[in-house]
This record gives structure tokens, sequence and C-alpha cells, in this order.
């Protein structure tokens, strides 16, 4: 059974408007739910209007399917970050565009901040939120920890004075193993979705488009999904940080 304060919440304007997610909700809700069972937890954190970061673990490649799943069951239209490349992706670039994801690109500090204030000013305009993956990848962690993030999350959320909001999610590997394959069997395997308050990021205000002030936001969220996580599993996260570069591993998890 849905939480009381989940079952509570009206559905945003963005999910009752006539759109491509009523679609796409149509045929990946249904499915979903033949797959896991999700049970959400805080989902008065999300706030019901208005712009949102949310910043989740992640430690499965189907981990996108269940949090859009529950930030569409939780009222929001789900977006995510996209890199700019898949924008031009012919059929591919037209999807991410109906769907309002939002394109990310490449560059010098410089064209992260500017890319920042232009999202943020996007978010607060259209009154939407975005779903960001704060480490980046599928964590490195042995265990399945979040390991290290980066700043992208944090430096939007500063940019914009928009919420930044820390969720965590346990269960996916049980359907798909990090790099592994897919499990169908048992059906409606339980998934669990717990949803923190937003990060206090009070005190940054005067330098937000400063490297170091967005390390320590990020450094902050991090912290607050490994509590959640470790709320999830019953267990104390790890004092210090999964870093692959200290492990000898790139972006992709391979040995350098």
């Amino acid at each position: 059974m849905a939480p009381a304060a989940a079952r509570r919440r009206h559905a945003s304007a963005e999910k009752t408007r006539p759109s491509v997610f009523w679609f796409l909700a149509g045929i990946v809700v249904p499915l979903t739910g033949l797959i896991a069972k999700i049970e959400i937890e805080g989902g008065e954190n999300l706030p019901e209007d208005g712009p949102y970061i949310l910043a989740p673990n992640h430690h499965s490649e189907i981990d996108p399917v269940i949090v859009a799943v529950a930030v569409w069951r939780l009222g929001r239209a789900p977006r995510f970050m996209a890199k700019d490349s898949l924008f031009r992706v012919p059929v591919l670039g037209w999807a991410l565009r109906v769907t309002g994801m939002i394109p990310v690109g490449r560059g010098g500090a410089a064209s992260a901040a500017k890319q920042a204030l232009e999202t943020a000013g996007h978010l607060a305009e259209k009154r939407a939120g975005v779903i960001v993956y704060p480490e980046g990848t599928l964590t490195r962690d042995p265990d399945l920890w979040p390991m290290r993030g980066k700043t992208g999350a944090a430096r939007l959320a500063l940019a914009g004075d928009i919420p930044l909001i820390p969720m965590a999610q346990w269960g996916t590997q049980g359907i798909l193993p990090r790099y592994g394959k897919l499990s169908l069997w048992p059906l409606r395997k339980r998934v669990r979705v717990l949803i923190g308050p937003p990060v206090d990021l009070s005190g940054f205000e005067d330098r937000a488009l400063h490297p170091a002030a967005q390390q320590e936001a990020t450094g902050r969220v991090m912290d607050d999904i490994a509590g959640l996580l470790g709320e999830l599993r019953g267990e104390t996260p790890p004092a210090v940080r999964w870093n692959p570069g200290a492990h000898g591993q790139n972006e992709t998890g391979r040995l350098e």
C-alpha cells in the first residue's frame, strides 16, 4: 500500500495536461508494475509544483525506469538530463525533445556555468523538474554504495536556487544486476524508494558559481543519498566514498 502522503498528493498540471507522457506512461507503468513492486516513502518531499532537481543513486541499468515511474506516480512528469549529441540522432532526438528532456554538453568551466544558468532558467520558466544522477554513471563501489559525485546537480541547483532533492532506491539489482542479465522471475520484485528533504544549501548564496562551493554542495547531496540508502539497507554507509580514479578505473568502470 502506498504511503498516505503519496496517496493525498495532487497531480501537477504537467501530468494532467495531455502530452506524450500519457502515451508513454500507458505502456511503461503497467509493464514496470509486472516486474517491480515499487514502494515509495518520503513522497511528500518531492514538490507538487514548481522546479526541482531530483538526485538518485545509481546501481542498475534499469534505475531510470524505476525512478521515472516513481516520479510519475507522485504526480510529476519525469525528465532527465541527456547528452546533447543524442538530440541529433534521428527519431531518438525527436523523442527527447517532445518529452522535454534537457540537453547537456561538454565544455570548460565557463561553458558549464552558462549552461547551468540557462537550464535553471528553463526549469523555473516551465515550473518543471529534472532528474540528475550526481554520480554520472553506475556506481563502481563493490557493495553498491554511492561513489564520489560530480558537481552537475549541485551546480544546477545553486545557479537557480532550485530545491535539490536526494533520493535512494534499493532492489533494482535483483531485477537487473550491474552489468548483469535481466531477471524477471519471480515477478514484482520489491523495490523501495526513499525521497529525502531538500539538501541544505544555505551559505552558498554568494559563491554559487565557485568550484569549491559546488564541490562542497555535491558532498552534501552525496552524504544525504548515502544516508537514505543506509536506511533502506539497514546498514551504515562507508565513511569514504568510492573513487574510481583512485582505483585505476575510468568513467566506464574499466581499468586504465
